[in-house]
């Protein structure tokens, strides 16, 4: 991606100063690590150290105190970062970056989450209110303690804003844009599906799930929907040119498929070894550098030691153990976005009907400011139910977005840390106000536990699956009572599991919604390993993390295998090599298997070839008609359609389904064989190779590596526990018994700082690399910043 290129000139500008001043004015917005330094309204001396890490534990006597050296933190180390995510949020990116943000920065504008965010605020609760009040107090003081401004303001030649309390908010909505489907895209491409093909058909395209399921209530989806008929649906009475030929170049594009999501799981005390529960977790999401992540741990002499990853710009711990309880989360991609069909009075379409009558679109201008261009004008129509969207037939929708919910985005979560048993957990999260997660916890009494933190709405008259008019009655009516949340408390199997797949079925499902649920491939390998563990230790669990096995994969190689017979391998040396790398595969996804990779490209080659036949006509009646990506369970019609191979459903231009078969395999190694080496050399962790980078290091040419990670090749995959592709994948790995967090490792990829010329840039990255363990508490003080009253204090 090529989103920053336009940078380029003006850093090269900003990077002409002499490599003195630079040195000088970079080192200069480092930290104050050791020493003294007066903080302004706190109420006692604050202690702030750092380990050889980098780690930050906080000792203090007061929980004020305590957000407030946090916020100080984070500024310190990650302000540009916080910057960037607030930005993200509310559309505000090219204000900083310039014009090569505008595309994104349309559409985040479009939701107007800055004023959400204002919102937000002023709901709180006054104990959260104080909270955040007391960290952005910190946040701010902490950027004016630095000698000068993060590095970033000066190659880019911007001045740093303060930081604002919704800010914080916009952290927690960008969130939301990464884990939910903000604009309805999955409803608008099924609605124009359910339009277009036969019913028949598309119950078959769009199964529930899978064999491959493995929720924790109710079973897996074994029951496929029949292949419909010829009379039905018949791809071979329509003319050839009308189909797609494959085409490799338009797979060229790295890591198709990648699921932002996570695993989670928990085992109950019977189940490990010293007793106490574990709980593990592994967050899936895009690498940068900095990296998302900041470790912390909090120490009060009330009695408060929290230890985990927090978030910079938030002021509460994401996921970690407070010594009584431990928790991990994973995002649940339940429906939390509605598209409403909004009808328009014939007579002024400027107005649309609500169940009070008809009411006229409130216009909104917003101005998009950018760096080095002019500003740009963005109108949008509001609904009291959302911004107004057309689909590609000009019908009117508004989204009705759970992020834009009043209530929605709160820092409930900030009680977890005073939680002492599972059951006072569950009784928190659910007014939380995070996007939907997947929550597990497990405590020292050996207790465990799933549920959904955030906030479900509670529909009415619809399931959300399809648009629909709310003119007569509001389907979302507040928030779900959470008596009625799904939860598992202490399940008989003594484990519970969560990897981005469906959890529940039946009413529960009904509650958080078909959504867009990732295949249950991973999932099902993840309670298949755990189910086999007992008297776990972390270690046991890392293993588990670590499991590359292409279980997955298993049957496409066997497939592929079947399919080069020796009459396919007639006259065709290529294809003769790529059997026998196939063939000796290893069955792992390992960087060095040229196996591995063949099959994978093979079969998402036929995945796509497949799906766009069959929605040919479609597409071609409609551009919402979309498969693929928004449709994780494809897998089920995929497999049921090459392994009894119906003729009426293969794209014309082949003479079987064989055919079809070996000219995907020809499209993926034709061109491989052409590369350095050959086709021998094309392995897996050449595609997969580690690209992990900073936001401004497209623009600096070779100056970047001066600010990304080293590029290594990875294993791990999408459809198993060890999810790693090139640009995303575990941005940590975790596992602790709350009470023996001795005992427990927490590593991520990337350091503490984000300045390069700190010892804590990359510091821990290699344990990540290798997968070693890193102790979950941070090690032994190396620097100590001692934080005292402003009277009290020196800066």
């Amino acid at each position: 991606m090529r989103l920053f290129a336009k940078l380029s000139l003006g850093l090269l500008a900003g990077l002409s100063l002499g490599a003195l001043g630079i040195d000088l004015c970079l080192r200069s917005s480092l930290p104050q690590l050791d020493g003294e330094h007066a903080l302004a309204s706190l109420q006692a001396p604050v202690q702030l150290q750092r380990d050889a890490l980098g780690i930050v534990t906080i000792h203090g006597e007061q929980r004020l105190d305590l957000a407030r050296a946090t916020g100080f933190a984070h500024a310190q180390d990650r302000y540009f970062q916080m910057d960037l995510l607030r930005r993200n949020a509310a559309g505000e990116t090219a204000a900083l970056l310039g014009p090569a943000a505008l595309p994104l920065d349309r559409q985040r504008r479009f939701f107007r989450m800055r004023a959400a965010a204002v919102a937000a605020v002023q709901a709180l609760p006054d104990e959260e209110r104080a909270l955040l009040d007391a960290y952005v107090d910190g946040v701010n003081q902490g950027l004016q303690a630095l000698r000068s401004r993060p590095f970033e303001y000066w190659l880019l030649r911007q001045q740093p804003q303060a930081w604002r309390p919704e800010d914080s908010l916009l952290v927690l909505m960008t969130m939301f844009f990464s884990l939910s489907d903000a604009r309805g895209e999955r409803e608008l491409a099924l609605s124009a599906l359910r339009e277009n093909l036969p019913a028949e058909l598309l119950r078959f395209l769009t199964p529930k799930g899978t064999p491959w399921d493995a929720p924790l209530q109710g079973q897996a989806d074994t029951e496929s929907a029949a292949i419909p008929p010829p009379q039905v649906y018949d791809l071979r009475s329509l003319k050839k040119s009308s189909f797609p030929q494959l085409s490799w170049a338009e797979r060229s594009a790295p890591d198709p498929g990648f699921h932002r999501g996570s695993n989670n799981w928990a085992l109950a005390g019977a189940h490990v070894a010293g007793g106490g529960a574990l709980v593990s977790g592994d967050m899936h999401l895009d690498y940068r550098v900095p990296h998302i992540w900041y470790r912390l741990r909090l120490q009060s002499d009330s009695g408060l030691d929290l230890s985990g990853v927090s978030l910079p710009g938030v002021p509460f711990m994401i996921a970690g153990s407070n010594r009584h309880i431990a928790w991990a989360l994973t995002t649940t991609y339940g429906d939390w976005s509605d598209l409403v069909a909004l009808e328009l009075d014939p007579a002024d379409p400027t107005r649309y009907r609500t169940p009070q009558g008809w009411r006229r679109f409130t216009h909104q201008h917003e101005i998009l400011r950018q760096r080095q261009g002019a500003d740009e004008a963005l109108d949008i129509d509001e609904t009291i139910w959302g911004p107004v969207i057309r689909d590609a037939r000009g019908r009117a929708y508004a989204v009705h977005w759970l992020a834009r919910v009043p209530g929605a985005v709160n820092l409930h979560c900030r009680q977890l840390e005073s939680a002492r048993r599972v059951q006072d957990a569950l009784d928190i999260v659910h007014l939380c106000g995070l996007p939907p997660q997947n929550f597990v916890a497990g405590d020292a009494q050996g207790h465990i536990a799933w549920s959904v933190a955030g906030r479900i709405p509670h529909r009415v008259a619809s399931d959300g699956s399809t648009p629909l008019s709310w003119a007569e009655q509001e389907h979302w009516q507040g928030f779900l009572d959470p008596a009625r949340y799904p939860q598992v408390l202490d399940p008989p199997q003594g484990r519970v599991w969560s990897a981005n797949a469906r959890m529940v079925d039946g009413e529960a499902l009904r509650l958080i919604g078909t959504g867009n649920y990732a295949l249950g491939a991973r999932q099902q390998q993840i309670r298949d390993d755990l189910l086999a563990i007992e008297q776990a230790r972390p270690q046991d669990m890392l293993a588990v993390q670590l499991d590359d096995r292409a279980l997955f994969l298993h049957r496409w190689q066997q497939r592929l295998l079947s399919l080069l017979t020796p009459a396919a391998l007639a006259g065709q040396p290529l294809r003769a090599q790529a059997r026998t790398l196939i063939e000796h595969w290893g069955a792992h996804a390992a960087p060095e298997s040229v196996g591995y990779r063949l099959v994978n490209e093979w079969r998402t080659q036929m995945h796509d070839a497949v799906f766009a036949a069959l929605l040919a006509p479609c597409r071609a009646a409609n551009a919402d008609c979309r498969y693929g990506a928004p449709m994780f369970q494809s897998e089920g019609p995929l497999w049921q359609l090459i392994t009894q191979q119906p003729l009426h459903l293969l794209n014309p231009r082949y003479e079987n389904w064989d055919a079809l078969l070996l000219a995907a395999l020809d499209a993926v190694i034709t061109p491989y064989a052409q590369q350095p080496g050959g086709l021998a050399a094309r392995s897996w962790g050449e595609r997969n190779t580690l690209s992990m980078r900073h936001a401004l290091s497209p623009a600096l040419g070779p100056l970047a590596r001066w600010l990304d990670m080293p590029a290594v090749p990875m294993a791990g995959d999408n459809q198993m526990p060890r999810v790693q592709t090139a640009h995303g994948g575990a941005s940590q790995r975790m596992a602790v018994t709350p009470g023996r967090e001795e005992e427990g490792y927490l590593n991520m990829p990337g350091g503490q700082s984000g300045h390069p010329l700190s010892p804590f840039y990359s510091a821990g990255h290699q344990d990540w690399i290798e997968d070693r363990p890193t102790p979950f508490l941070p090690g032994k003080p190396k620097h100590q910043l001692r934080l005292l009253p402003a009277a009290a204090g020196t800066s």
